[in-house]
């Protein structure tokens, strides 16, 4: 027998090869495969989760609302100082989220003011008024500049494609700019009456 040619036993995939017998390699064109079509999963209004729907319309719905300061950018020692904020009201908003359009609506229910002075944060239900109202007001006891914030807590609900309106439980505090104040102190001075 020839070293090149593989014994009869031998040759069951295997390939005579000049010096050696050498395994088959498997024909790929006789190899089929079959493919399986891919699952396409159909969005459904209920798949849409208020994580992503509050991620999409924060700054839309929830605005941060900003304290007005009668008087206004400064104050005195031991004088009733009026706050309050005129931007309060219901927030709407539409966003589309996997597809579908979502209007989500924000209700200010609270308003909790920091004077900016170390005091106690004060909560209300109402948005406070300007002069004469007198509604919400302050004193401060002490000279120097502050910084005052009001934090809205709001109610959330959504409705996805029409769906009906979904409740959020709890409420979103949503913390606005700080508004600046002068705080300074009036000192008495005598004049004579004849000038």
């Amino acid at each position: 027998m020839n070293a090149g040619m593989c014994k009869p036993g031998d040759m069951r995939g295997k390939v005579e090869g000049p010096n050696v017998c050498t395994p088959d390699k498997p024909d790929d064109t006789k190899t089929t495969r079959r493919v399986l079509p891919r699952l396409v999963v159909v969005p459904r209004p209920q798949d849409v989760r208020w994580e992503q729907v509050r991620s999409e319309a924060k700054d839309l719905t929830f605005p941060g609302l900003s304290v007005k300061v009668q008087p206004n950018g400064r104050t005195l020692v031991n004088l009733d100082t009026i706050v309050y904020t005129d931007d309060s009201k219901v927030s709407t908003a539409t966003v589309t989220l996997l597809g579908f359009p979502v209007v989500v609506e924000a209700t200010p229910i609270s308003y909790t003011w920091n004077f900016g002075d170390g005091s106690p944060a004060l909560t209300t239900s109402t948005p406070g008024k300007p002069y004469p109202s007198k509604e919400i007001t302050h004193k401060y006891m002490k000279r120097g500049t502050v910084g005052l914030t009001l934090t809205t807590s709001y109610a959330a609900r959504f409705n996805v494609a029409g769906t009906g309106w979904q409740y959020v439980a709890g409420t979103i505090p949503v913390t606005g700019p700080t508004t600046a104040l002068q705080v300074r102190e009036a000192i008495p001075v005598l004049v004579d009456p004849g000038r």
